[in-house]
């Protein structure tokens, strides 16, 4: 939780952590430096991101972070066995909701994915063991000095978004795809200043990650 009234206090913690970050959004620092960059291998979590991060194109991440609760609610807690069972009657129950973002390609997109996702888990044991291979297994870690150092695609996002995209799913050009490698810890792009960065480092070995 941020500090009230104290500037001097806010701007010192506001320096420990990554410059995109609005750290006067306790939800929003409370993501960064609980989720944000960490290894991520349980598959309904992974959908989750991957839904979510689909609902975010054209959009801010905040704008979709604050609706996550209630997309979980409407969205069977993101079990994608359950998603892709979702008929018509169900996608336009959606859409009439403004818990989320009522954008009818998006909102069919995240059923239609969530069949293909099935159809990944079933050929390759996992949608964890599938998306990790995109990077060998380890995660890639940045060297990020300031806000002109992010960048919004890679080779490996490129490649997976391809693939994606030659296994049926919708809304996963190379920019979404890079954010959820960003949020799934499959690119470790917390900034060279931000207290997470080498906490999350630290992590890998336990993880199996090196």
């Amino acid at each position: 939780m941020m500090p009230d009234g104290d500037p001097t206090a806010t701007a010192a913690i506001a320096s420990r952590r990554c410059p995109w970050l609005d750290c006067s959004k306790a939800d929003y620092v409370a993501y960064h430096d609980d989720e944000w960059g960490v290894p991520l291998f349980d598959d309904q979590k992974l959908f989750e991101f991957i839904t979510l991060e689909a609902a975010q194109a054209g959009l801010s991440w905040y704008t979709v972070l604050k609706k996550r609760p209630h997309y979980r609610q409407v969205f069977a807690g993101f079990a994608a066995e359950q998603v892709a069972r979702f008929d018509q009657q169900q996608i336009e129950q959606l859409l009439q909701d403004p818990g989320i973002i009522r954008n009818r390609l998006k909102v069919e997109a995240a059923v239609n994915n969530a069949r293909c996702f099935l159809a990944i888990q079933e050929a390759f044991g996992s949608f964890a063991a599938y998306q990790w291979r995109f990077v060998d297994g380890r995660p890639q870690v940045s060297n990020i000095r300031g806000p002109e150092d992010y960048r919004a695609t890679s080779k490996a996002s490129d490649a997976m978004s391809k693939d994606l995209k030659q296994r049926g799913f919708k809304f996963v050009g190379s920019t979404i795809i890079y954010a959820h490698m960003q949020a799934c810890g499959m690119v470790n792009d917390h900034s060279l200043n931000c207290f997470r960065r080498q906490q999350i480092i630290d992590s890998y070995p336990a993880l199996g990650l090196g």
